[in-house]
């Protein structure tokens, strides 16, 4: 690892993107590799990151099962005090920290993305969706302009460089993708082209969708947790296949305990 903790903000003002389960899986996928991983939750309402990885230390309580396990912690949501004192204490002996934001305008959130090495927005196939980062011609579906939050990503990776000199690898993550070709697909595809030229965003495959990931939640597994499964059908494969080629297409920095190790998800 390059030295200092990398920090991964999951960050989207709409919601119902699978962006904490997504943030869940690279958290896992990351400490099954050996690495150090700490995750903040700073949605102190849904608290879905704390709530699933709460689930996962109940798995391993009750089964007894070595399963890789984050530190964890739960903003209060109003005090900077906290999220000071949090944030700098999960940074200590970690190679990772992920970070889940709440999906609306959040202060937290923001100083999340500033402080972020990479910065990853989930989001559907839908228009709706792409509003959020930019806007298209109702007819032709031609970008004509960056939306707001393109201009808030914009100007925290300028703080940012500004600052020490980094610069936030923003990527949005095409997510819950149907598993048919459909018209509007291509034409969310070819807009998100057009606008990651404009405004400097990095485009990767996500987490399909699937109902595997819902029924996980409860136990706090996610797909690295194969051999907790019992026998695995062909959709729990392709699933797997799904978050290898995800975790490839971040582009993280590669895990050293002991000797090198591949970016990706064990097989």
């Amino acid at each position: 690892m390059p030295s200092g903790p990398h920090i991964i903000v999951f960050a989207n003002e709409k919601g119902g993107t699978g962006k904490s389960t997504t943030a869940v899986h690279v958290a896992i996928a990351l400490a099954a590799k050996g690495a150090r991983v700490a995750c903040f939750d700073l949605d102190h309402r849904q608290r879905t990151v704390g709530r699933y990885l709460d689930n996962r230390a109940d798995t391993i309580r009750r089964n007894g099962n070595a399963l890789p396990m984050p530190r964890h912690a739960t903003h209060d949501g109003v005090s900077e005090d906290f999220f000071a004192e949090t944030w700098h204490s999960l940074l200590r002996d970690t190679d990772f920290l992920i970070v889940d934001t709440p999906g609306r305008d959040d202060p937290f959130a923001r100083t999340a993305a500033t402080l972020s090495n990479t910065l990853v927005t989930p989001m559907n196939d839908s228009f709706v969706d792409f509003d959020l980062i930019g806007q298209v011609d109702p007819e032709t579906f031609q970008v004509t302009r960056p939306s707001f939050y393109s201009e808030l990503i914009w100007d925290a990776r300028k703080q940012r460089a500004r600052a020490d000199g980094t610069t936030i690898d923003w990527v949005v993550l095409r997510n819950r993708l149907q598993h048919i070709e459909a018209r509007n697909m291509r034409r969310v595809q070819e807009a998100l082209g057009q606008l990651s030229k404009r405004v400097g965003f990095r485009i990767i495959p996500g987490l399909g969708e699937r109902v595997i990931y819902r029924e996980m939640f409860p136990q706090g597994l996610t797909m690295i947790d194969a051999r907790e499964f019992g026998s695995m059908g062909l959709g729990h494969v392709a699933a797997r296949q799904e978050l290898r080629e995800m975790m490839a297409a971040l582009q993280l920095p590669e895990v050293v305990s002991g000797q090198p190790v591949v970016p990706g998800v064990a097989a």
